[in-house]
């Protein structure tokens, strides 16, 4: 099943039957906000769907459906904003519930965001070749939020394993992957390895203690863990790959975390994603 469908399994019949009728022109997202239309967002805008206004019966259909009908178990995911589910990340709005000053989670919903993961294969030929042709070299994505960062990963991964390297994929999130009862639903190549919903840093020990992989692959590096991550792989002597939110190389150096990042001067490249959809470009800057 691939990410459209995916998004389609999760919305109610009526919504689903007017997105059906946009998928050639290969929606980012759909949004749901209490009370609004549904919209789809394509090429950066977003679009009103043709159905009656979202109720909180249709916000309520997708959440029971996407966390099994238990709220609770989507509980620490739900802590930092989103829900994964089949490989697709659902950001998630209404009121916050607190506890010692934590956010615990979200009652009375008000919007839900439903994120489509692609597989665009091909795409980083291009790329592969000016970075790889002599061999792994450790690399960083960066993009916008919603910029191909997972989709170019995943793509990165697969033809890298296909190429003979072991890698192992901390996919925290499960959107690399998207692992249903174990099996990967992605192409993530034949030689891969892959540990779900577990935070970077304990995942990669375990990757580097019990799986004797040449590259270790993670997305979205967020937080000083992922730091110590990505420092504790680089210290055994395996490859790294990973990606993090910015527009460029000097906007990860105005920011503090990643600013670290780099002085640790573990990668040897920069990929900077631009563009949106099929128009996406990649551009490879040797650090």
């Amino acid at each position: 099943m691939d990410g459209f469908n995916r998004a389609m399994y999760m919305l109610p019949p009526e919504i689903r039957r007017c997105a059906e009728l946009l998928r050639e022109q290969e929606p980012e997202e759909f949004r749901l906000r209490l009370g609004k239309k549904p919209t789809a967002l394509i090429n950066g805008k977003e679009h009103e769907l043709n159905t009656p206004e979202v109720s909180g019966q249709d916000i309520g259909r997708i959440l029971e459906k996407i966390t099994g009908a238990s709220l609770h178990s989507a509980a620490r995911s739900m802590s930092e904003g989103y829900i994964s589910f089949m490989g697709l990340r659902v950001g998630i709005c209404g009121e916050a519930v607190m506890h010692n000053k934590e956010l615990k989670g979200f009652k009375n919903f008000s919007s839900l965001a439903i994120r489509i993961p692609k597989e665009c294969k091909g795409a980083c030929d291009e790329l592969m070749e000016e970075i790889y042709f002599r061999g792994f070299r450790n690399t960083l994505l960066v993009s916008r939020p919603g910029g191909g960062k997972t989709t170019a990963l995943r793509e990165i991964i697969r033809k890298l394993s296909n190429s003979g390297y072991r890698i192992g994929v901390l996919d925290e999130r499960n959107e690399l992957g998207a692992t249903e009862n174990g099996e990967i639903q992605f192409d993530l190549g034949t030689h891969t390895d892959l540990i779900s919903f577990v935070p970077k840093a304990a995942g990669a020990m375990m990757l580097l203690k019990g799986m004797n992989e040449e590259i270790i692959a993670m997305d979205e590096i967020s937080s000083a863990g992922d730091i110590s991550a990505v420092s504790q792989i680089c210290g055994c002597g395996v490859g790294v790959l990973a990606s993090a939110h910015a527009n460029s190389r000097d906007e990860l150096y105005m920011r503090p975390l990643y600013r670290r990042l780099l002085e640790l001067e573990i990668f040897q490249y920069i990929v900077t994603i631009s563009g949106r959809g099929s128009r996406r470009k990649y551009s490879a800057e040797r650090i």
